[in-house]
């Protein structure tokens, strides 16, 4: 079984950032179906996607759907930098806080994860 995290750091401007977050979206998908360990993460400006993607009419909200639960997560420190630690919460997305108040990559690596960002 395969341990991958994957984190979405790109912001929600432009379509080059809609792009990524879609790759995102689907490479976790595929580890999903394969039945693999995955940790779906939005961290810096990535985290403004849990607000645009919780929309039911964004065109990745079924996907983003699919994904939620123990495996997506999310940077508690630049959610409430971001001002979306409220409909992080609202969401059910747990917060990442290990390291000075954000997911620790480090424990991540330790806990024999590959990292993939987008």
């Amino acid at each position: 079984m395969l341990k991958v995290a994957i984190v979405v750091l790109a912001d929600t401007e432009t379509h080059e950032d809609l792009a990524r977050v879609h790759n995102a979206l689907l490479a976790a998908k595929e580890f999903k179906d394969a039945k693999d360990e995955f940790k779906l993460i939005f961290d810096g400006a990535g985290t403004k996607w849990i607000r645009e993607l919780s929309k039911p009419d964004h065109m990745f909200h079924e996907l983003f759907d699919l994904l939620k639960g123990k495996s997506t997560l999310v940077c508690s420190f630049c959610a409430g930098a971001f001002g979306i630690k409220e409909r992080a919460l609202a969401s059910s997305i747990p917060l990442m806080e290990e390291y000075e108040g954000h997911p620790s990559f480090r424990d991540l690596i330790s806990e024999g994860y590959q990292i993939i960002t987008f």
